[in-house]
């Protein structure tokens, strides 16, 4: 059992290792200002971490965390490398060189993470390296200090000249940490871009919103920019100008072709409504949003590079390495796959894409919707895998037909009487036919449907109940436009999308 006098030699022994593994990472970001963003020490971790985490704990994290998810993995990351770095100080103070060897294992795991990265060359190995060298030095200092010598009326080992140094080295990390961080996620040439671009008028506009189109209370046809789900890998916003974009066409195609961005400009582009669609949407989940696109047709360059007969796969990736399996069938069956670089009437946001990204309706977007799109590759599914496909998810990801009921909350109250129940139904490039409603457990009844703007995008439903005093549960399911219901049966979103019926309890008094 430790001692209070052997506690008091340890906690700033702890407080080292904290002090020596912070300098260190502060020290990185700075020097991955002149390498890479993507080459940061805790980007690349993070990064790592991302790749291998096994599908179940991500899919938790996801349902947990939602969009959040990101800023939970860097305080998750934050907690583990203090507890890690505070175990470090003490194992030297206790054990020398023992926490050194903690340190260089620590630079030996950023070094692998960075040079692992897909856009990876061997500078990527500078700033984990750098950060080593920092926290092995400041270690050192700073334990040799606790060791050295005591102070009659403070905690053994802590002199005013640990005390002194450790601040001073505090604040030097912190200035280089806080520079490196600001110059890493600058994004103001980016920004400055995106304000700069005037999009084009379509050729082919998107028709007007009919009235009846949305039904009150419920979730708003169009989703706004601000709003609209993101779910992807990337831990840092990659940060391209419609200068540095382009888009490497090859593979199995009669000619290879290289798109600019004046390029897409120039071409018949299509405005659309379309709803997206993520595969780790839960029943009853809200990541899925519907936004007017602009962008030139998908099919429009496949046909300008002449595909091969036997290519059934489009293999895109984005500039951050991510990549996606798309079939080519669907990008060449006259729906509205796109290009797209606007989104509701602005160029697209950083976070969603810019300056172009892919928007494919009827697809999760894990197979169909690269963001921040540099290349095509023109290949077979027998002979190629993606990111997800890699990690066990399905090949080929068509959206499955689903409802949801968002209003009114579950645990509401209510007085006896008539209360309305809305919702929303989806089923991308089919189109939803009907939506039935349930009560407790009596027969199905059938809802009033929304207006159906088109068969890519979702459809909204209200239902009057009369309610009677008690506890129940409403249920709801849609019909697709082919007459199929959907699927009652329960089912995570693995390994190609959640199946189940949403439903609501409320206490009606």
């Amino acid at each position: 059992m430790t001692t209070p006098a052997q506690r008091s030699r340890l906690w700033p022994a702890a407080l080292a290792g904290v002090i020596a593994v912070g300098s260190g990472l502060a020290i990185g970001e700075l020097v991955a200002t002149m390498v890479s963003p993507d080459a940061a020490p805790f980007v690349a971790v993070g990064s790592a971490v991302v790749d291998r985490t096994p599908t179940l704990v991500r899919e938790w994290v996801i349902t947990t965390f939602g969009t959040s998810d990101k800023l939970a993995l860097f305080v998750g990351m934050g907690v583990v490398i203090a507890l890690l770095a505070a175990e470090c100080g003490v194992a030297e103070r206790r054990r020398p060189p023992a926490g050194v060897m903690i340190v260089v294992l620590f630079g030996v795991l950023g070094v692998g993470a960075a040079l692992d990265r897909p856009t990876a060359v061997w500078t990527y190995a500078i700033p984990s390296a750098a950060a080593a060298v920092v926290a092995l030095i400041v270690l050192r200092v700073l334990v040799g200090m606790l060791r050295g010598s005591s102070v009659s009326g403070e905690a053994e080992g802590v002199t005013r000249r640990f005390v002194l140094t450790a601040g001073g080295i505090i604040a030097l990390a912190v200035v280089a940490g806080g520079v490196g961080r600001r110059m890493l996620a600058d994004t103001t040439r980016t920004v400055a871009d995106r304000l700069a671009v005037r999009l084009p008028a379509p050729r082919s506009a998107s028709k007007p919103i009919p009235a009846g189109v949305e039904v009150a209370d419920a979730t708003s046809f169009v989703t706004s920019n601000s709003d609209f789900y993101r779910i992807d890998t990337a831990l840092r916003l990659p940060s391209l100008t419609t200068a540095d974009w382009e888009l490497r066409i090859h593979g199995m195609v009669d000619r290879e072709l290289r798109v600019r961005w004046t390029d897409l400009l120039s071409m018949d582009l299509i405005e659309r409504y379309v709803t997206l669609t993520c595969v780790s949407n839960e029943v009853g989940g809200d990541l899925i949003g519907n936004a007017r696109w602009l962008g030139v047709p998908m099919k429009t360059l496949l046909d300008r590079v002449g595909v091969h007969a036997g290519a059934d796969m489009l293999l895109s990736t984005s500039s951050d390495g991510w990549t996606c399996g798309t079939p080519v069938s669907v990008v060449a069956d006259g729906r509205d796959a796109m290009l797209a670089i606007g989104m509701n009437g602005v160029a697209l946001p950083v976070e969603h894409g810019y300056p172009v990204r892919q928007v494919v309706p009827g697809l999760y977007g894990y197979v169909s919707a690269t963001k921040w799109v540099v290349d095509w590759e023109l290949t077979r599914f027998a002979d190629a895998t993606a990111y997800w496909t890699d990690r066990g998810w399905s090949a080929i990801g068509p959206i499955k037909l689903a409802s949801r009921i968002d209003r009114p909350r579950s645990s509401a109250s209510f007085a006896p009487g008539d209360v309305v129940v809305a919702g929303t139904a989806w089923s991308q490039h089919v189109g939803v036919r009907e939506v039935q409603v349930r009560i407790d457990d009596g027969p199905w009844r059938t809802a009033d449907v929304a207006t159906e703007y088109s068969r890519d995008t979702w459809r909204q439903w209200h239902y009057t109940w009369a309610a009677t005093p008690g506890k129940h549960t409403v249920t709801c399911r849609a019909i697709d436009a082919d007459g199929r219901a959907q699927i009652e049966t329960p089912s995570s979103p693995i390994p190609n999308g959640a199946t189940g019926l949403d439903m609501r309890r409320f206490t009606v008094e």
